[in-house]
């Protein structure tokens, strides 16, 4: 409530002194809400940032964890840093929502979510976060938004980087990078990144995990990473692109006693890219990908594999009229996946057909959106959406909106012996939210509440409604309903070198089938944080927190709240040299995020940074 008060006060003084003309600063951009760069200030959606220096300052943590840090973000981890980890978005499981590396679609047919520990957060250069329905733009799984992942791109002046670091619990990392362009008429971009880290961790289970669990070993991990992007204008109207990200993780894991358990984990994305404007007022965009999400997996109880393989094909137009723009998407998708389980060797195919229309007048934003998708395994589903936004001042703004999603059941889902069954259907979401923001200047300030309403959900039921004689142990089948609502604050106040921001999220993640609490959902949660720059030195001081949360479905295993405080800091102490360092967890807290599973205590890292750009003094 002391963070909300001096939030506001902030704004209200900030409201008084609102100056007369248009403001000149730089305005930020969002890709995507609607699938192309856009300034935030019109943007209908509720969404949040990442920043480049952020992610500089992270130090060696997943991405998972980054995300903890942002509001509308919760998630649970079975471990260290590269252990196996969810991500809830305003309530919704991993798999409701998608997950984007440079416009490519990452994650595990066979599972349905992304692998967020295999993405390297070294070859990361911002990170965009748009909650709410979206499958009427990206088709499944866009059912409590999107996480889009840019990675490093070419810069304007020759720029190697390279930095070093390490800390606690053997945590050991190098990086190095060079970005360049050749200048001139026909201008070629390009970026070459790659990353080593390493670290021996920490047991991932805890004693009352029990025998098929427990193991007091150290859970370490290693992982290897590149990616690359290079781009070429091959003309004033056409820009021809290719982009590759890889990442082999090696992670230690625990599921018993008197093994090893090991999986490595490999993510490859490989894209091209045609950007093209053969009228004035119509842009087109072509884009052909293949990625790979590779498991295998030696541990107590077997070897496990799985492949996912999909092929992308994309082709998008942007047709401008004055200020509105019309968009049309035509998309085909191929999901294969190879597997020592022989029921899961199975493909599928989508296409797709999406158009949108963003209209802006005067003080009137708006935007519709419909899109049908056709699957070769389940049939067709149609989403749409509709949003409204009206400026009450420069500064003031409210937006409302609704939409509908799906969620194409996971291979798992459908055909994993003993468990799947073939005739699921999608999941389907219907929301609406109704927001106010504020922006003057360095201040800023949103509220939004939403209603999710989650039909069909696909669940594990102890006793199958299907063929229950070839599935005595339960399987998964459409059987549940869900309402996640809640509301989403979040604020920013910039005073001289000093800023402050904080968010609260308070939300209610029903299943009205059990009459119980969504698993590993609080009902309260959020961070604030203190940041201080000036000249060479930044520095900051966060604070995350938690309430309680339930382990299970049933509501039987609670897991208590918790509140974290980390420091982080970095000095330049010669021109294109810096040194950083990190301290989370200060007050050395024991707290879980999966029940009987360890979380990272009190640790510190420091590292020393290059960055040939010019004139970085």
């Amino acid at each position: 409530m002391a963070c909300a008060s001096l939030f506001y006060s902030h704004l209200a003084v900030a409201q008084v002194q609102l100056p007369t003309q248009p403001q000149t600063q730089p305005q930020a951009v969002l890709i995507t809400a609607t699938r192309q760069a856009q300034p935030v200030n019109e943007i209908l959606l509720d969404h949040d940032i990442i920043t480049a220096q952020e992610i500089a300052l992270a130090g060696p943590i997943s991405v998972a964890q980054l995300l903890q840090k942002r509001r509308g973000v919760e998630i649970a981890s079975n471990g260290g840093v590269a252990s196996a980890s969810s991500v809830f978005l305003r309530g919704t499981a991993t798999n409701q929502s998608l997950v984007l590396v440079d416009g490519v679609r990452v994650g595990s047919a066979t599972t349905g979510g992304a692998t967020y520990a295999n993405i390297p957060l070294s070859q990361i250069d911002r990170i965009e976060i748009v909650y709410g329905p979206l499958s009427s733009l990206y088709g499944s799984d866009a059912i409590g938004g999107v996480i889009q992942i840019f990675t490093k791109q070419g810069s304007t002046f020759l720029e190697p980087t390279a930095t070093v670091g390490f800390g606690g619990k053997g945590t050991r990392t190098q990086q190095a990078g060079i970005s360049g362009s050749t200048g001139g008429e026909r201008n070629v971009r390009f970026s070459l990144q790659a990353g080593h880290e390493e670290a021996d961790g920490f047991s991932a289970s805890k004693p009352p995990s029990g025998p098929f669990t427990f193991n007091p070993d150290r859970d370490g991990y290693s992982r290897n990473s590149a990616n690359g992007q290079v781009s070429w204008k091959l003309s004033s109207a056409h820009e021809l692109g290719a982009s590759f990200l890889q990442s082999r993780l090696k992670n230690q894991f625990d599921a018993g006693l008197d093994f090893d358990d090991t999986s490595v984990e490999r993510l490859e994305n490989v894209s091209l890219n045609l950007k093209s404007q053969f009228l004035p007022n119509v842009k087109s965009h072509f884009q052909a990908s293949r990625s790979s999400d590779k498991n295998d997996t030696d541990a107590s109880f077997g070897i496990v594999q799985f492949n996912t393989v999909r092929h992308d094909y994309s082709f998008q137009n942007d047709i401008s009229f004055g200020r509105d723009l019309l968009q049309v998407v035509l998309e085909h998708q191929k999901e294969e996946v190879g597997s020592n389980e022989v029921a899961l060797q199975r493909s599928r195919q989508t296409n797709s057909q999406a158009l949108s229309y963003q209209l802006r007048r005067n003080a009137h934003l708006a935007s519709v959106s419909l899109r049908h998708d056709n699957n070769s395994q389940f049939g067709g589903r149609t989403t749409g959406s509709l949003g409204y936004g009206y400026r009450i001042t420069r500064a003031w703004r409210v937006n409302g909106s609704f939409g509908t999603s799906f969620r194409a059941p996971a291979f798992n889902e459908l055909f994993f012996p003993s468990f799947g069954v073939e005739t699921n259907r999608p999941e389907r979401g219907r929301n609406a939210e109704i927001s106010t923001n504020y922006q003057a200047g360095d201040q800023n300030f949103s509220a939004t509440y939403f209603r999710n309403r989650l039909s069909d959900l696909l669940v594990f039921t102890p006793v199958c409604p299907v063929q229950p004689e070839t599935r005595p142990f339960g399987c998964a089948a459409n059987i549940n309903q869900a309402l996640l609502r809640g509301l989403s604050l979040g604020a920013s106040s910039k005073w001289q070198h000093w800023t402050l921001r904080g968010s609260l999220d308070f939300q209610d993640p029903h299943d009205e089938t059990t009459d119980k609490r969504l698993a590993r959902r609080s009902r309260k949660y959020g961070n604030v944080a203190l940041e201080y720059a000036s000249g060479p030195f930044t520095g900051s001081i966060e604070s995350i927190f938690s309430g309680d949360r339930f382990d299970d479905a049933a509501n039987s295993q609670p897991i208590a709240g918790y509140g974290l405080v980390n420091l982080a800091g970095s000095y330049q102490f010669a021109p294109n040299w810096s040194v950083f360092a990190r301290f989370d967890n200060i007050g050395n807290k024991d707290y879980e995020l999966a029940k009987n599973f360890n979380t990272p205590r009190r640790t510190g890292f420091i590292g020393v940074r290059f960055d040939g750009k010019p004139g970085v003094q």
